[in-house]
């Protein structure tokens, strides 16, 4: 193999096995939680801290990869992963199993921005859409199927620590041979490394994070608490700090800023920017489809995991044909496209599935849409036109999807907490002709009927008091038949109220994509100005 495919491999399998990582301990987090005997809010750092990690490593990795070299932070970032991996499954206690944690997030961070940085540096511009695609559908598979590996490994198993284990020798494989396969590049640099600007940027960066994932299920109640408003508003003033002194460092002749400020005035970058939160809110939605096969289809908890197989499988497709795309009919097409193709899919999950069959055909037409998006075309946007900083700007790009894929789970959850809310609701007006229904298609006896009767007037005489208790009368069914078919006729209510909720999270995904289309309008004549202004100066 070249130089350059041994590359794009080598930073495939690390982006897989870094997006592998973050969602494989979702499956593990109860069994983890159990064996250090911490709560589940204590628990929640265990994710908490690999986010924080993510954020602050990203751009710090970007920055530092194209001054000293992506070989060389490649290594480094596999390392640290590797460490951090062996450290989480030898940590003796919560502790150490928190600082082990945000050691393998500053070692996950940068794989992408580090890979991505060095195909947009090295391959020839007519085939970066291609390896680009190839990198993000890595990324976008290994972030879906992090669960259900978990799920299999912990399964097969039946020990948490192998999850991490098994980062252990793929580490070494990989840095053995990026070693000796992958060439070194960088770009040159002007002055000294700008430590202050570092600083301030991985401090804002943790304001504005922190703050961020202490954002609870009631959205608009949680930014009105001291620990969310008051640490995102910290993080935005030292942010503009960092902009007002790296603007200063920028003008000086041997000034070389952790944040180039003229990347923040260019309008193709902002746009992309907020594409690039846009992707992060829809691939947050993705996570709620496991809950929404197992709570409306009805599929096994243990098994609803493997249903998002398919997904990540058309995803990685995605990806590739939207790079092929890419480079044959440029960047934002293939972003009206994904945009147009994850609309229909998601569209669907509300508006026609009803069966499992349709469930797959949704998911993969979804999944489709969302790999062409998390590919190539918006790294080639970030980065177009730019003869340094690219690292720094694909690093922007993913920090601006990874604060998208923070914030939009807080607002799903509120739909799916609305859609439960209406239980007692449901039970007054709906139960009553699902239970004649479900009873008048049985086969009930006698007994079961007069049993039946009992049950309502206890029914109404509870309501009309203190309310009724299902549980309770369940417990107390004598007839199996009887007590199948109200079992099946509460089933059928928990499962509209679910439904109720995953509609308006399916729904806002459909407005997410809508305005990935309408942005995709929006940048063709700023990018084609652009263009025109470039050739005019050459």
């Amino acid at each position: 193999m070249s130089s350059s495919t041994w590359a794009i491999t080598l930073f495939c399998i690390g982006v897989f096995m870094a997006a592998l990582d973050n969602g494989i301990i979702s499956a593990a987090l109860t069994t983890i939680n159990n064996s250090f005997d911490v709560s589940a809010n204590w628990g929640a750092w265990g994710v908490t801290i690999y986010t924080l990690g993510l954020a602050i490593s990203i751009p710090v990795v970007g920055k530092i990869a194209d001054r000293y070299g992506r070989r060389k932070l490649f290594l480094v970032e596999i390392a640290l992963f590797g460490i951090g991996s062996l450290f989480v499954a030898l940590s003796p206690n919560f502790g150490f199993y928190l600082v082990a944690r945000f050691i393998q997030a500053m070692g996950g961070g940068g794989i992408f921005i580090i890979g991505s940085s060095h195909i947009l540096s090295t391959v020839q511009k007519e085939k970066q859409g291609k390896a680009l695609g190839i990198l993000g559908g890595m990324n976008g598979i290994g972030a879906v199927l992090g669960p259900n590996v978990g799920s299999f490994i912990l399964d097969l198993t039946g020990n948490w620590h192998y999850l991490f284990f098994i980062n252990v020798p793929i580490a070494i494989v990989l840095i053995i041979l990026g070693y000796f396969k992958i060439e070194e590049t960088k770009e040159p640099s002007t002055g000294k490394m700008d430590l202050l600007g570092t600083i301030l940027l991985s401090l804002s960066i943790l304001g504005i994070m922190y703050g961020i994932t202490n954002i609870e299920t009631d959205f608009w109640d949680s930014v009105t608490q001291p620990e969310v408003f008051g640490f995102i508003i910290a993080g935005i003033v030292l942010f503009s700090i960092l902009i007002l002194y790296n603007r200063a460092l920028e003008n000086r002749k041997d000034g070389d800023p952790v944040l180039p400020v003229r990347l923040l005035t260019q309008p193709q970058y902002l746009l992309t920017l907020f594409v690039g939160a846009l992707s992060g809110a829809l691939l947050a939605g993705m996570v709620f489809i496991p809950a929404f096969s197992e709570q409306v289809l009805g599929i096994p908890a243990e098994y609803s995991g493997y249903w998002m197989t398919p997904l990540a499988l058309a995803s990685g497709v995605g990806a590739a044909l939207g790079g092929a795309l890419v480079d044959k009919r440029g960047p934002i097409l293939t972003v009206f496209l994904s945009g147009l193709i994850t609309a229909i899919g998601f569209l669907l999950f509300p508006t026609w599935i009803d069966d499992k069959w349709q469930f797959v055909i949704s998911s993969c037409i979804a999944g489709l849409g969302m790999g062409v998006l998390l590919g190539a075309p918006l790294n080639i946007l970030a980065t177009e036109r730019l003869e340094k900083d690219k690292g720094t700007a694909v690093a922007g790009l993913s920090l601006i999807r990874q604060i998208g894929m923070t914030i939009a789970p807080t607002i799903y959850a509120g739909f799916i907490a609305r859609g439960f809310n209406k239980i007692p609701t449901l039970f007054e007006t709906d139960f009553p002709d699902i239970l004649k229904r479900n009873i008048e298609n049985a086969d009930l006896s006698p007994e079961a009927l007069q049993e039946l009767q009992m049950i309502a007037s206890s029914m109404e005489h509870t309501n009309r008091s203190i309310g009724v208790n299902y549980e309770g009368i369940l417990e107390r069914i004598q007839d199996p038949a009887l007590k199948e078919v109200i079992e099946t006729s509460v089933n059928q209510i928990t499962q509209t109220a679910a439904q109720s909720g995953y509609n308006g999270l399916f729904y806002t995904t459909v407005v997410i994509s809508a305005l990935v289309i309408i942005m995709a309008i929006i940048l063709k004549p700023v990018r084609n100005k652009n263009m025109k202004n470039s050739k005019a100066t050459q």
